[in-house]
């Protein structure tokens, strides 16, 4: 059979795509090299509880018309991130809040918060910040920094924070309040049931090969499709030819437990340097807990990530997009942009830091110039 579309990659970028072209009545053939569709958002059902599989995705927006689309397809709970970090035993709210200001400096106004920050940023004498610390600093002054940015980024990235641009850090929510809600988003929540059954109802009506890998069969896939839309690495598509963008990677250790609740909360964030993992995800809590129910489950679920250096043959999962490798992307960029009927988006197409609702927005935005 000839398609009119070939997506490579059953990812959220692809199965978007996939979805509207078939709505537009067109031909569509997915593969993933992956024997599950939906790439990193993929959930399985382990003891009555859906593991997030590839780390937490707390799906948070600002779109409506994103949040719309989700929601037509898939039931959403009422999931608000509120992680714990752990600092050598001491708990602190994230995000920063005047919880984590009062249990720091035992300041009660939000007036004493900011004259506290103020007094750190200039005692820093940082005026214009150059890099991630004088950022960090500049926003939530050197104790927060020292205890809960610092040793926390490092382990994330591998690298000093002095050495990580800004950018990175501008994420970071500061409040004045007593508001828990790590995202400043107006929709959130996770799909009831796990990610896996939103993806299914993406690709519903699709053909799709699985434990396919593209770049191994590209001529044969090329042959079957007028199109191309390809979500892999953009540096693999090209056979690394210009060099290796870089990646972090993440490793992860999950183990089912025989106890109800480990620590009480979706996500804990290990702050200190000597800890050798990030965080912890106990995956109940994405959907349990509201009301208590679930603490009926009689186990739990729980993964530790450890953040390491990507190398070919791991996943890669955060772009480090740095000057030098931005820099090399634009010029495999150039390269895509001379490819005839191929497509490239997503995370690792377009080497680009995607939060879910943005790859979504850009999908669709997509398909409507490609698709009319």
């Amino acid at each position: 059979m000839h398609y009119d579309y070939l997506v490579v990659g059953a990812g959220l970028y692809g199965s978007v795509f996939a979805r509207e072209a078939r709505l537009a009545g067109k031909t569509v053939l997915v593969v993933d090299r992956r024997p599950h569709i939906g790439g990193n958002i993929y959930t399985e059902k382990v003891a009555g509880i859906n593991v997030h599989k590839y780390g937490a995705h707390i799906f948070h927006t600002n779109n409506k018309r994103v949040w719309e689309y989700v929601t037509a397809l898939a039931e959403f709970n009422r999931f608000t991130n509120s992680p714990v970090a752990n600092y050598r035993g001491e708990l602190y709210s994230l995000p920063f809040n005047m919880y984590t200001f009062n249990k720091m400096w035992g300041v009660v106004t939000p007036k004493e918060a900011a004259d506290k920050i103020e007094g750190q940023k200039k005692a820093a004498g940082i005026t214009e910040p150059r890099n991630l610390e004088e950022q960090a600093i500049s926003l939530v002054g050197t104790d927060i920094y020292e205890k809960l940015v610092k040793g926390y980024t490092e382990k994330q990235w591998g690298r000093d924070c002095r050495e990580l641009p800004t950018f990175i850090i501008k994420r970071l929510p500061v409040r004045l309040t007593f508001d828990n809600n790590y995202f400043n988003a107006l929709y959130q929540g996770i799909p009831t049931g796990g990610y896996t059954k939103l993806a299914e109802k993406l690709l519903e009506g699709i053909e799709v090969r699985l434990n396919t890998d593209y770049l191994e069969h590209k001529d044969e896939l090329d042959a079957r499709a007028d199109k191309v839309i390809y979500t892999g690495p953009i540096d693999a598509y090209f056979g690394f030819s210009k060099g290796y963008l870089e990646y972090r990677s993440v490793r992860f250790e999950t183990e089912l437990l025989d106890i109800p609740n480990f620590q009480g909360n979706a996500t804990v964030n290990y702050t200190d340097r000597e800890t050798p993992w990030t965080r912890i995800i106990e995956h109940k809590w994405f959907e349990f807990g509201k009301d208590g129910e679930g603490n009926d489950l009689p186990q739990t679920v729980i993964s530790r990530e450890y953040s390491l250096e990507w190398k070919p043959g791991d996943e890669p999962y955060y772009p480090v997009n740095d000057e030098k490798n931005n820099g090399l992307y634009e010029e495999y960029k150039s390269m895509a942009d001379r490819e005839r009927n191929v497509i490239f988006g997503g995370r690792l197409g377009e080497y680009k830091y995607y939060d879910m609702d943005a790859v979504i927005a850009s999908a669709l935005d997509m398909a409507e110039r490609e698709l009319g």
